[in-house]
């Protein structure tokens, strides 16, 4: 995928161009993945810029940063206001995705990160199309597993925890399939590489519970939020690997893939191949609340303009 950034990026505290925002060859984060990251959506709609969640998103970036004790130097306030002030001085009226990375900078080569360590927050934005399909993708189950709590920790969303993602993505692509889905240790049913995995069997609808070593995600809590309210039945609990064959539909929630229907996986047809009921009144109930277009859920977005 090739990004079409902005010309200005946010970087510890001040506005500078895309080309001269720098770090030295020796930043730790290079070197061991002491980083932490965020992806946040804003949606264009009524001749207004809406940022999605954008306050969740940034308290999980320091909560992140807190499970690895990765210190830093700015609050919570500062950051929600950064996102919006760089989008102002891109003058960004597309919708866009924005990326915020908080990283340990020149601290040397010893692996003891600590309270005064050097670290650094710097904060990207970029045009973003459709990461997968939205009619729905073919799905292998990984044959590699998702790290746990007792390795390192999946509720921090941490660059280094991104090697899982992309070592089961790889092996998926090379077989034909469009998206991996791992289990954890137990066996169940954890998450895809960057997204959570929902099922739907006789109308409830399921998701792993966080002790299958999930991401908290937030489309995750947007996606049970908005099915609640419109009715549906929703349990967190664990899901064995051949339940997903048997399921009447999966889908994957993320903030790039936002609501995304599985029509197949390890070559099993889900339901009759097409996105479900339940899937598409989600998916459409998401892409309306993401723009600002239902008042219940006005506090989840925030006009830039």
């Amino acid at each position: 995928m090739i990004l079409q950034e902005f010309p200005y990026v946010w970087f510890d505290g001040n506005m500078i161009e895309y080309k001269e925002a720098k770090v030295p060859l020796m930043t730790h984060a290079l070197h061991y993945g002491t980083s932490v990251i965020e992806g946040i959506r804003a949606y264009v709609s009524d001749s207004n810029l809406y940022v999605f969640r954008l306050e969740d998103h940034i308290r999980r970036l320091f909560r992140s940063a807190s499970i690895h004790s990765i210190p830093l130097r700015f609050k919570v306030e500062d950051i929600v206001n950064a996102v919006l002030e760089l989008l102002r001085k891109n003058n960004v009226k597309e919708s866009c995705y924005i990326r915020p990375i908080a990283f340990v900078g020149m601290h040397g080569i010893d692996l003891y990160v600590r309270e005064d360590s050097p670290t650094h927050i710097a904060i990207m934005v970029f045009r973003f199309g459709q990461y997968l399909n939205p009619k729905g993708i073919r799905c292998m189950v990984s044959s590699w597993r998702r790290i746990n709590d007792l390795s390192l920790p999946p509720l921090a969303k941490a660059g280094a925890n991104y090697l899982n993602s992309v070592i089961a993505t790889q092996e998926c692509k090379r077989r034909g399939y469009d998206e991996a889905i791992l289990l954890d240790n137990n066996g169940y049913v954890s998450e895809a590489p960057g997204e959570n995995v929902f099922i739907v069997r006789k109308g409830k609808i399921a998701t792993p519970p966080l002790s299958s070593c999930v991401l908290e995600g937030i489309t995750r809590d947007t996606a049970i939020t908005l099915a609640k309210d419109m009715g549906y039945e929703v349990v967190e609990r664990n899901i064995p690997r051949s339940e997903l064959y048997i399921a009447d539909e999966v889908f994957l929630t993320g903030t790039a893939a936002e609501i995304t229907p599985v029509i197949s996986i390890d070559d099993h047809v889900i339901g009759d191949g097409n996105e479900g009921i339940v899937c598409k009144s989600i998916r459409e109930m998401y892409a309306k609340v993401v723009r600002g277009m239902v008042e219940v859920y006005e506090d989840w977005v925030t006009p830039v303009w």
